[in-house]
């Protein structure tokens, strides 16, 4: 895989700052493109055009100091003139801690997002091209508007663009649509399908992947596009549920949800796969599990780019233990908790050989075509799995 994508000469020397929320990512990616470089003999017979191109390590030394009072800066510690600088944070990372008069406060997707715009500045238009890898797009649940309110996905885009950003890449957008803000400006949502249906064949050694035995199921009608993929590239059937909700009034920001309603054939005696983008504090996937195991789906199974789990993982515990909730997947792209990694209802799907393909690839502007639409290589780790 690694000389495949030596058709091209980079576009600049890569630099990567994978900034607090994403370090643990930022040294999987390093560590793999290193491996991929070091394999490439074109590199070591171009030493002009492939200057800087095998390197100890590509990430970039910075610091971002906070002052008293909360406020920050950043400083890069090497050039980035002429680079390819790649920036890495997840804004939802809330481990991150800072003092502020003697208090100590977590970072909030507000104060990681104001980091990449510090590390966009310090770098003064001096690289190549910068990209923002962004896995969590900040402010994604606030895509549109509805009445006399903030569109703060839209306005962070722009701002963005603005500050002289080429490329936005996300994981699994909450809703895609919302790239239309920058129409100039490139802009990726990342959908991880091969890397679920991997790790879920890889833990579990007794499903039956057909239409009699397996369906998957759509917790609402956001995430309808996701669940149809699955469907089509797996050759099973799909079902649906959609939220009922009470527009009298509004609770938090939303009106609260009345009932799930299911739509589909029937699941009785089914492994049923549910997919979503995320779970924040996890009560509506748990209801849509409850409503499956009433219909008497076999297991239930849930796979979420995303698992933010903003009110703890005991209810998910008590869904185990009871028999409502199989196994549990989700991403490495956004901070995971020990609490979560410890569970064994969890499994903990790797996407940091993924994102390290996109960025190499990038950085050689080579095709990401076969990475955005993976049929042959789901179609080729289903065949083995059923063979085995």
């Amino acid at each position: 895989m690694a000389k495949k994508y030596v058709e091209s000469i980079p576009v600049g020397s890569l630099a990567i700052v994978a900034l607090s929320g994403s370090k643990a990512l930022g040294n999987e990616v390093d560590m793999y493109i290193k491996e991929w470089r070091k394999e490439r003999l074109e590199a070591k017979e171009s030493p002009i055009t492939f200057k800087g191109y095998n390197k100890d390590t590509y990430l970039l030394d910075y610091s971002n100091p906070r002052f008293g009072t909360g406020e920050s800066k950043c400083t890069l510690e090497s050039s980035v003139r002429g680079t390819d600088l790649y920036i890495i944070d997840d804004v939802t990372n809330y481990s991150v801690e800072y003092t502020v008069a003697g208090h100590t406060n977590h970072l909030s997707p507000d104060d990681h997002f104001a980091d990449i715009k510090r590390v966009i500045a310090a770098a003064a238009g001096k690289p190549k091209r910068i990209t923002v890898i962004m896995p969590f797009l900040y402010e994604s649940r606030q895509h549109r508007r509805l009445a006399r309110e903030s569109m703060d996905c839209a306005v962070m885009l722009q701002e963005l663009a603005d500050m002289g950003v080429d490329n936005i890449l996300t994981f699994d957008a909450h809703d895609p649509r919302v790239n239309n803000a920058i129409p100039l400006t490139g802009f990726e949502s990342i959908m991880p399908t091969y890397q679920f249906i991997k790790y879920l064949l890889r833990n579990v050694d007794d499903l039956t992947i057909d239409a009699d035995h397996l369906m998957v199921i759509s917790p609402d009608e956001g995430a309808m596009g996701r669940v149809v993929y699955f469907a089509n590239v797996l050759g099973i059937n799909m079902g649906m549920f959609y939220k009922r909700r009470d527009y009298t009034q509004v609770i938090d920001g939303r009106n609260p949800i009345v009932a799930h309603e299911y739509l589909g054939e029937s699941v009785e005696g089914k492994d049923v796969l549910i997919i979503d983008d995320m779970i924040s504090s996890g009560d509506s996937m748990l209801d849509v599990a409850r409503q499956l195991k009433k219909r008497k789906a076999r297991r239930v199974f849930v796979a979420v780019t995303f698992g933010i789990f903003t009110n703890g993982l005991d209810k998910f515990d008590a869904a185990y233990e009871d028999g409502t909730i199989y196994r549990l997947l989700s991403t490495n792209c956004i901070y995971q908790s020990p609490e979560l990694k410890s569970r064994e209802w969890y499994i903990n799907v790797d996407v940091s050989k993924f994102t390290a393909t996109f960025i190499d690839r990038l950085n050689h502007d080579s095709s990401i075509s076969d990475l955005l639409n993976p049929v042959e290589k789901i179609n080729k780790v289903v065949d083995e799995y059923v063979n085995k």
